[in-house]
């Protein structure tokens, strides 16, 4: 068996390692065996060299079972569903699909993360709600699915614990947008989740991590043939973050705006993207036989109601008082009784008549991150208050003075 020394110059020097070595390397990175000099020297080498589809397929699944793998009750086999998103501005999705999903028959384990430099993150939007609990163990986990049928939660210190090594290290070593190492890493968390099928909205653009369509081809296809490898039906979408998602920016705004959503008067492009990415899940689950119908039943749960029902249900398991869960699911409710609301606001004005012909999602998130919507390092904490909400939208015609957009700071 070849030493850590020995692997390390096999992948520096362009080999292909067995998946023998890729467990070794693996399991000594979860015993912390491997000195951290060692596992930033083998990311780099990775970095540099890359790996085939074999190599990335065994990084994932022994990352995945360097924790917990969850298990789940044998009547609910082929109903285990979550999304990944590769992170934008505005995005707000899960907050409307996992209870459309639910709504549809669905589980829905989703474990989702905290937004970082100019991208948002699910956990932060929901801690704006005041009592939402996003830390829940295993057991909590499977008593919410089996009551209400969709969660969002936060990553358990047991599920994946290489992943939080490798992370750290790939920030420090400069290796973060390593293919096979951002396919294991987001892979393998939802390999630990047992799913039965997986979408991913690969996104490129501006605010995106990838800017140009190709990339995001590239590492929509390298998750997509490692997720299927491991048994989880997987499918992939493309889509563009030059602008925001919906109107809102900022935690407290993004959950007033998927509340609107849920209760039918959400924003175009925000239902575009959650009746796709579910009805394509429902497809991958059988529990419909085309993309069509998936987006009609998906549709459906929205506008008519389940959908808002089963999120009022999961706020309540996971913290949030029964009072405070039905006066944000009310119509016409004033959300601002329950939700922090900002202690400035700035209009702005369009400075000339004309058309929008575009809206800049990275510098108004980068702006927003400035305010306090943002964190620039793991930890943290956000003001839940700041935020932007547009008042115009693409291919709009404006007059001069005309409203534009309101900021909350």
């Amino acid at each position: 068996m070849l030493s850590i020394p020995d692997l390390i110059k096999k992948k520096r020097d362009g080999g292909v390692l067995t998946d023998e070595q890729v467990t070794t390397f693996i399991r000594a990175v979860t015993d912390k065996t491997i000195q951290d000099c060692q596992t930033g020297a083998m990311l780099m080498a990775i970095w540099q060299k890359g790996m085939v589809v074999k190599e990335t397929e065994t990084l994932t699944r022994e990352m995945m079972k360097s924790g917990e793998v969850m298990s789940w009750p044998k009547e609910w086999a082929g109903l285990m569903v979550d999304k990944h998103s590769t992170g934008g501005v505005g995005d707000k999705v899960s907050l409307v699909l996992a209870p459309a999903l639910a709504a549809c028959g669905c589980k829905v384990p989703m474990i989702s993360g905290r937004g970082l430099a100019h991208t948002g993150g699910t956990l932060d939007k929901l801690e704006s709600i005041p009592g939402f609990t996003i830390q829940q163990s295993t057991a909590q986990i499977q008593k919410i699915l089996g009551s209400v049928g969709c969660c969002i939660v936060g990553q358990t210190e047991r599920l994946v614990p290489a992943d939080r090594v490798l992370y750290a290290l790939r920030d420090a070593t400069s290796t973060v947008d390593s293919l096979p190492l951002i396919t294991g890493s987001i892979i393998s968390k939802k390999g630990a989740e047992s799913l039965n099928a997986l979408v991913l909205d690969v996104k490129f653009g501006r605010a995106a991590l990838y800017k140009d369509l190709d990339s995001a081809k590239e590492l929509a296809q390298s998750m997509v043939n490692v997720g299927n490898g491991l048994g989880m039906r997987t499918g992939a979408v493309l889509s563009c973050m030059d602008a925001t998602i919906g109107r809102c920016v900022g935690n407290s705004l993004e959950v007033i705006e998927s509340l609107e959503t849920l209760k039918g008067k959400g924003p175009e492009d925000l239902m575009e993207l959650v009746i796709t990415l579910g009805g394509m899940l429902l497809m991958m689950t059988d529990l419909v036989s085309n993309l069509s119908e998936g987006r009609k039943k998906i549709s459906d749960a929205v506008t008519g109601g389940a959908a808002l029902s089963k999120f009022q249900a999961m706020m309540e398991v996971q913290g949030v008082a029964k009072d405070v869960a039905q006066s944000l699911c009310s119509p016409n409710t004033d959300y601002h009784r329950v939700l922090r609301k900002a202690a400035h606001q700035t209009e702005l004005t369009t400075p000339a008549d004309g058309v929008v012909v575009d809206v800049d999602g990275l510098v108004l998130a980068e702006i927003l991150h400035k305010l306090g919507a943002g964190r620039s390092m793991v930890g943290e904490p956000v003001n839940h208050s700041v935020g932007a909400e547009l008042l115009v939208s693409l291919g709009q015609k404006v007059k001069k003075g005309e409203r534009s957009k309101m900021m909350m700071t």
